[in-house]
């Protein structure tokens, strides 16, 4: 054998065992996944691997009304690096914000649609969620679970890389609609799409915004020095910083590790109507990990709420559909690891 043959054949056999190395390492990484036994399903493309809890209105993962009930991400990994999991202390499928990964919340101007015109005890909806009971006349309140009296119709279909959602909604409120969503893994490359479609139904216009909350959690770390924010525009905070973080160009840069009930957050400024500047990074400088989210569509508001256990910048898309159209969008996050700056 000649030692070109020899070489190539020890090559290939490294290939071979560096790719059973991180198959099972990127298996491992979300094998321990915590409350897992609700209806999930498993995604990958071979380099990326992705844990998906189903709508289930009886043993589902997520059963509150804040979150859209379709997309909750229990771990996703890449190279054995993991971006998203419980970050919460206390684990409830009827709280609010017991939810995981780059799940998104549909929010009017008046909270929910319908809020403001229903009296205690009448209808109105969020979508993604369902029909939903006023309690009282107070102002709509995002951390109150108020009770579900119609869920629609959820229907899923998954395959190896993806899994797509459809919830069919028709309320006594003029509100119907037909919503699907789709997580798709791309083939070459570690990228996770969430393509949507809001068709209304209904005899009213629906006027609300959506964003993703994201609930990123690099490896599980705590938010601190090493952490930062990248944005193609200057952010400017409508709130302080200081001094746990602050701007630094295009950056937002944190220097002291958050403690428990410490949390950094304000409302964002300095973007513009055009689309690119939706591209978000979220980036722990220590390790080189991090996720780049871009999207189709302008950012109409944006928010960044960050504690010890998570970074979130919420970016809002404004969505408005009169009866009978319907309306696209799509964000794509991009995973990396290893790129230590």
């Amino acid at each position: 054998m000649t030692n070109f043959r020899l070489a190539r054949i020890l090559f290939a056999a490294s290939l071979l065992i560096a790719g059973r190395m991180n198959a099972t390492l990127m298996a491992e990484e979300c094998d321990a996944l915590p409350h897992a036994d609700h209806p999930k399903t498993v995604l990958s493309n071979g380099s990326v691997k992705a844990v998906v809890f189903l709508p289930d209105a009886k043993d589902g993962y997520y059963r509150a009304s804040r979150f859209d009930w379709s997309g909750v991400v229990g771990c996703l990994s890449y190279k054995g690096h993991t971006y998203f999991g419980e970050w919460f202390p206390k684990y409830d499928p009827l709280l609010n914000d017991s939810i995981t990964g780059p799940v998104e919340e549909f929010r009017s101007s008046e909270g929910a649609l319908g809020y403001n015109e229903a009296k205690p005890g009448e209808l109105f909806v969020k979508v993604g969620v369902g029909v939903l009971r006023k309690l009282d006349d107070s102002p709509y309140k995002f951390g109150v679970t108020y009770p579900l009296i119609d869920g629609g119709h959820w229907s899923t279909h998954t395959g190896k890389d993806h899994v797509s959602f459809k919830q069919q909604l028709s309320s006594p409120i003029g509100i119907s609609y037909v919503y699907e969503k789709t997580l798709q893994l791309s083939k070459n490359e570690p990228v996770l799409t969430l393509e949507h479609s809001l068709k209304n139904t209904g005899s009213k216009t629906i006027d609300t915004e959506v964003y993703d909350h994201d609930f990123f959690m690099l490896d599980g770390k705590s938010t601190g020095p090493g952490m930062v924010v990248r944005f193609p525009f200057t952010p400017k905070s409508t709130d302080p910083l200081l001094p746990a973080a602050k701007i630094d160009g295009k950056e937002i840069l944190y220097q002291d590790e958050l403690q428990p009930h410490q949390q950094v957050a304000s409302y964002l400024e300095g973007y513009s109507a055009n689309p690119a500047d939706y591209d978000i990074t979220v980036e722990d400088r220590n390790s080189g990990v991090g996720v780049e989210q871009t999207s189709d569509s302008a950012i109409s508001r944006f928010y960044l709420w960050s504690i010890k256990t998570t970074i979130c910048p919420e970016a809002y898309i404004h969505v408005v559909v009169p009866p009978g159209k319907t309306v696209h969008w799509k964000i794509r996050y991009r995973f990396y690891a290893g790129r230590a700056n």
